[in-house]
């Protein structure tokens, strides 16, 4: 990418909290964020908002009436939104765009409509537009009174990076020079766990009830899939050019897909996580990055193929590799640019934070480059190259 990108703002709420600062003090404490909670007659990790986030999203929703209707998915991106402009200090006639995706979307609200359905054979009037996968976009668009132009989008789990992507190309075009972009997740829901649990990919709670860390992102000696579901969202603002203060630089973009063998697929060196990473890097040598947060979400399969497609791509050089899901879990849409907000951490305290299950021997002295990857179902990969 010969142009960079700014990141000026990011801001999020999630189990780690609602602010930057509340992120990195959670990160140097070395638990996880899971909490039990009983679906479907069995209990099941997860990790929800953290107390004070759920009260902040409880205030928003009851601070309008228009709100009372809305899924969490949308309150929680609204709530990310407002944050990331005001510290952006964006005002509404710039005409930013907005791109905010959602892999599962207005989940909880989809289930309760069909639940009524089910038993009265009709829906409330507000069924279909709340629940509509342009719901996102267009009510943060509605709620910081933008005018520029709104897209919604999802692409499984790298949803988030995707739109990162997206913003990154209305940015080179010209045709905008200020870009939000980011995921939104509320799958904590009874059908959503079930799903999860019909791939057999998600933590067994009987299994492991003992045990320190349920969700073993990045061990890659396990030999039980240990997925654990989150929730939240988190928001980033682009600017063309380098900006002053700036977070990060977006210093490269990637993506490709793979060719489906079935539904759920991934080659075992993750081809498209190879190619993605070597668009990103482009002409940047490889020994240059020092730190990968990976996308790992704690499954056997999907943690060792990218392991290998990172070992194929850097050769003898590996960075230093980490991950939040052993942590706050895997937020689906969200997931890629929680990374983001990690990698950004990094670079601004100059510090790795590592995971615990994590095989890594060096730790860099200085952190430069951090490259962010993330993929979803269908093996669409996206790798995103920032520094400071």
């Amino acid at each position: 990418m010969i142009d960079p990108i700014s990141i000026t703002a990011i801001a999020s709420i999630s189990s780690l909290g609602i602010s930057l600062e509340d992120a990195w003090r959670s990160y140097q404490r070395n638990a996880p964020l899971f909490v039990k909670k009983e679906f479907n007659g069995a209990m099941e990790w997860i990790a929800p908002l953290a107390e004070h986030a759920a009260q902040e999203i409880l205030t928003l929703k009851q601070s309008d009436t228009k709100y009372k209707n809305l899924d969490d998915s949308v309150l929680f991106a609204i709530f990310a939104a407002r944050k990331a402009m005001k510290k952006a200090k964006w005002r509404a006639e710039h005409n930013f765009g907005i791109n905010i995706g959602s892999s599962r979307g207005a989940t909880a609200l989809f289930e309760k409509y069909h639940r009524q359905y089910l038993k009265e054979q009709r829906v409330p009037t507000l069924s279909s537009p709340t629940t509509t996968l342009g719901n996102i976009s267009s009510w943060v668009a509605h709620d910081l009174q933008s005018q520029g132009p709104v897209i919604s989008h999802s692409i499984t789990c790298s949803t988030a990076l995707h739109a990162l992507l997206n913003g990154v190309a209305w940015l080179k075009s010209g045709m905008t020079n200020e870009f939000m972009v980011g995921g939104s997740e509320a799958p904590l829901t009874s059908f959503t766990i079930a799903q999860m649990k019909a791939l057999k990919i998600y933590a067994k709670t009987t299994a492991i009830a003992n045990a320190e860390y349920p969700c073993r992102a990045l061990d890659l000696s396990k030999t039980k899939n240990s997925m654990i579901l989150g929730e939240g969202a988190s928001v980033a603002c682009l600017e063309r050019g380098l900006v002053k203060d700036a977070l990060a630089i977006i210093e490269g973009v990637g993506f490709a897909t793979e060719i489906l063998k079935h539904n759920v697929s991934i080659s075992s060196d993750a081809t498209c996580f190879q190619r993605s990473m070597q668009m990103a890097l482009g002409e940047t040598d490889p020994n240059s990055v020092d730190v990968i947060v990976t996308h790992t979400p704690g499954t056997v399969k999907g943690d060792r193929s990218e392991f290998m497609a990172i070992e194929k791509v850097f050769c003898d050089k590996m960075p230093f590799l980490t991950t939040n899901k052993w942590k706050i879990g895997h937020t689906f849409g969200t997931s890629g640019m929680l990374s983001v907000e990690m990698a950004i951490l990094m670079l601004q305290y100059q510090q790795v934070l590592k995971t615990p299950l994590a095989n890594n021997s060096i730790v860099p002295q200085q952190i430069k480059r951090i490259v962010v990857n993330a993929v979803g179902f269908g093996g669409n990969a996206v790798s995103i190259l920032l520094s400071k």
